[in-house]
């Protein structure tokens, strides 16, 4: 290989010589891996009307393994090439990417000839992944000396006190600038310094806090001018970088923008104008906080089943039945709540609707509501392992009385809950990616600091190889999902995305657990002290992969069928 690690800390690898350092092994790549998505939608579909039937085909669950594995490395590819389209010019970004690269061909040379041997793919289909030259001198160099000592000396050089930058925050408009900036300075003064207490103490994010993120519009970024906030065009990319540098200062307040998000996606979608307007100024000034009422205990991620039930009543709807993992219940003004109205056997998805339930705030770990139509709503706050400071609720809905217009689109919207809530989910997933993002920003950063700072042997910590490799692989893994959430925030922008959302999802929440980890790891014991922030950081990520959709759900449900169908066409 010509390429050397001097010339890329130089400057001399250039955008376009780096889509061909890695463009072969991902080209093999992607071939290899269409080939394990066509033998499993063959082994998952059903065989033609007098074809003998394939192996599995009865039991498309007979391959969940394997297809969880396909959709975790499809995200990872995809990861790679936003990675690839967006690169950066300087030296961190331009060695990050090749390291990424590196890693994802070496993943893959570990992951395929498992799956090609259980789905009865021929091994030569992966000979352009398994026996290319390049790519073993690809993976070599990127874990070379001379190459992460480069890596290493330029990840460094973006390093500061308190600093906003980090690698992969580069190539925004003067007007995302602007908001990280803007955002970056509030969660240093302001939710920093109150992360702690709202963990250890399990406290609620204080409405002082609340306000003046609310003053900043943290809460209008997606609601359009003409409804009290401030987006004049659709901008999840805007909404991204506000929701890293809050998750960065603490994961529970970047979680303050995700179910104003998800709600007001569906309002927008499906709401009639006078809902749009009753409910869409106060949630984008702040004046009303915001839950989402939708998993119940005996169905979890599977909403088609749900049983909440909505029977219709004079004047309106009757509300009987459980939910569970409602967050900030208790604070919120507005839950958006999906529930059953329609329960003609075989509906499924298409018997929800979705309603808006109007209470009072609580602040305790606990409440009562009686709407003036009688019945009774009451919650009780749910002990978690992390992401304190919201607090998680179960509800039991008791008879309890909604009027007719709080049925989110009126008569039309009865049935299309189901949809409604997809469409704001989908927004909620790539604010989940931001979170997470934020989160791993904040445990590098630590991890940075503390290993600059802790000396043993004679040497700090980041001068021992060990420590360099962990910090090399969490920077670059940073860098490709910042990169590849930026992406699918503009194609959402753009009115697309919603597989790449699932995807960025999938792949950042994943790797914040294992960062997390490592910071911890590079804190030792007194990583595993609470006086220290990357045991919360560790505690609050490992929820990520869980809510906005289960990673299994979001691999087995979303993106693999997705695949699947791609594959057939």
């Amino acid at each position: 290989m010509k390429t050397d690690a001097n010339a890329l800390k130089n400057g001399a690898l250039d955008d376009g010589a780096l889509q061909a350092l890695l463009k072969n092994g991902l080209k093999g790549a992607r071939e290899a891996m269409d080939a394990l998505i066509g033998a499993l939608a063959r082994f998952s579909s059903p065989p033609a009307p007098g074809a003998e039937a394939g192996h599995g085909a009865a039991d498309p669950d007979a391959f969940q393994s394997e297809g969880f594995q396909l959709a975790h490395l499809h995200a990872r590819l995809y990861a790679l090439e936003a990675l690839m389209d967006h690169a950066g010019s300087g030296a961190g970004e331009k060695l990050g990417a090749v390291f990424f690269g590196a890693e994802c061909m070496e993943t893959l040379r570990g992951a395929l000839p498992r799956l090609a041997g259980r789905l009865g793919v021929e091994r030569s289909v992966l000979r352009p992944v398994m026996e290319d030259g390049e790519t073993g001198d690809l993976i070599l160099l990127a874990h070379g000396e001379s190459f992460q000592g480069a890596l290493m000396e330029a990840l460094e050089g973006m390093q500061g006190p308190g600093g906003v930058g980090a690698i992969g925050m580069g190539g925004l408009s003067a007007e995302h600038t602007m908001l990280r900036e803007t955002f970056h300075a509030f969660a240093t003064r302001k939710v920093k310094p109150a992360a702690e207490a709202l963990h250890r103490e399990d406290r609620l994010i204080p409405d002082d806090l609340i306000a003046e993120a609310a003053e900043l519009g943290c809460f209008g970024l997606s609601i359009p001018a003409a409804h009290g906030g401030v987006a004049e065009r659709p901008d999840n990319l805007g909404m991204v970088v506000v929701t890293e540098e809050l998750s960065r200062g603490a994961l529970i307040v970047g979680s303050l923008i995700t179910r104003p998000e998800i709600l007001a996606k569906a309002l927008l979608s499906g709401g009639t104008p006078e809902q749009q307007q009753r409910f869409l100024p106060p949630m984008a000034s702040g004046e009303k906080m915001v839950a989402i009422a939708v998993t119940e205990p005996d169905f979890g991620s599977d909403v088609a089943n749900l049983k909440t039930a909505a029977t219709p009543v004079e004047g309106g709807w009757r509300i009987d039945g459980t939910k569970v993992w409602c967050t900030f219940a208790g604070r919120a003004e507005l839950i958006g709540l999906l529930a059953r109205t329609e329960r003609d056997a075989g509906l499924g998805h298409r018997g929800l609707s979705m309603f808006v339930v109007e209470k009072p705030p609580f602040h305790g770990h606990r409440f009562e509501h009686t709407p003036s139509g009688g019945g009774r709503l009451s919650g009780r706050a749910i002990d978690t392992l992390g992401y304190r400071g919201m607090h998680s609720f179960e509800l039991h809905f008791e008879d309890y009385f909604l009027p007719g217009d709080n049925l989110v689109g009126g008569d039309a919207g009865r049935g299309r809950g189901f949809y409604l809530q997809m469409e704001g989910f989908a927004h909620g997933r790539l604010q989940t990616s931001g979170r997470a993002l934020g989160l791993m920003q904040a445990a590098f950063d630590e991890a940075w600091s503390y290993g600059s700072a802790r000396k043993v042997f004679g040497k700090t910590l980041n001068d021992f190889p060990l420590t360099r490799s962990k910090l090399i692989r969490m920077a670059a893994s940073i860098l490709a999902g910042r990169r590849a959430t930026y992406a699918a925030a503009r194609l959402l922008d753009a009115g697309k995305g919603r597989m790449e959302a699932s995807l960025v999802k999938l792949f950042t929440c994943r790797n914040a657990e294992w960062i997390t980890r490592e910071a911890m790891q590079v804190h030792g014991g007194m990583g595993y002290a609470e006086e220290f922030p990357v045991s919360r950081y560790f505690a609050d990520a490992r929820v990520l992969s869980i809510f906005e959709g289960a990673e299994e759900v979001l691999a087995l449900k979303v993106i693999l069928p997705a695949l699947l169908k791609a594959r057939a066409r």
